[in-house]
């Protein structure tokens, strides 16, 4: 992955993104004083062509109020991703508290709310784990990706196969 540029994030970001401790992660406080971290680590579970998760974390795990600007930050910072990485985005919600569904619905919203995403192809499906548990799964291609045909065939093939009853 190519770094990317604190930077040009903050140029974009209504909060101040710093560096973290891990060169592929950023680190925010809201108005709130709510913590929370982004970065992307390598992907071969579910992707075999070049992948990397998203990761948003509360790292305090605080309430927090609905904030427009956490979602403006945040895509700031996936906009750099791309615009210095032309590979695959994948962002699976996590199962923890059973609140899976809701940030899959809140990721599709900011994502289809930003400005810029018609320069990409995003795909999103569920999977039913052997507990019964629902997860969801986000792929995001920029359109240009001279395997994005290709990634989207994986993507949805892999989907396919986790559904498949034993």
């Amino acid at each position: 992955m190519n770094r990317l540029d604190v930077q040009l994030v903050n140029s974009q970001s209504p909060y101040k993104v710093e560096e973290a401790d891990d060169e592929n992660f950023f680190e925010f406080f809201t108005e709130h004083d709510v913590h929370y971290s982004v970065g992307f680590m390598p992907d071969d579970s579910l992707m075999q062509s070049e992948a990397y998760h998203l990761i948003i974390v509360n790292v305090d795990n605080r309430p927090s109020p609905s904030d427009r600007k956490v979602k403006d930050t945040v895509l700031a910072v996936v906009a750099e991703f791309f615009d210095k990485n032309n590979t695959t985005l994948l962002y699976i919600c996590d199962t923890g508290d059973g609140k899976q569904r809701l940030r899959s619905r809140l990721f599709e919203r900011w994502f289809s709310a930003y400005s810029k995403k018609a320069l990409y192809t995003s795909v999103t499906s569920s999977v039913v784990d052997e507990d019964g548990i629902t997860n969801y799964a986000t792929i995001i291609v920029r359109n240009d990706n001279p395997r994005l045909v290709e990634v989207v065939a994986e993507f949805t093939s892999t989907i396919s196969l986790l559904n498949q009853k034993p």
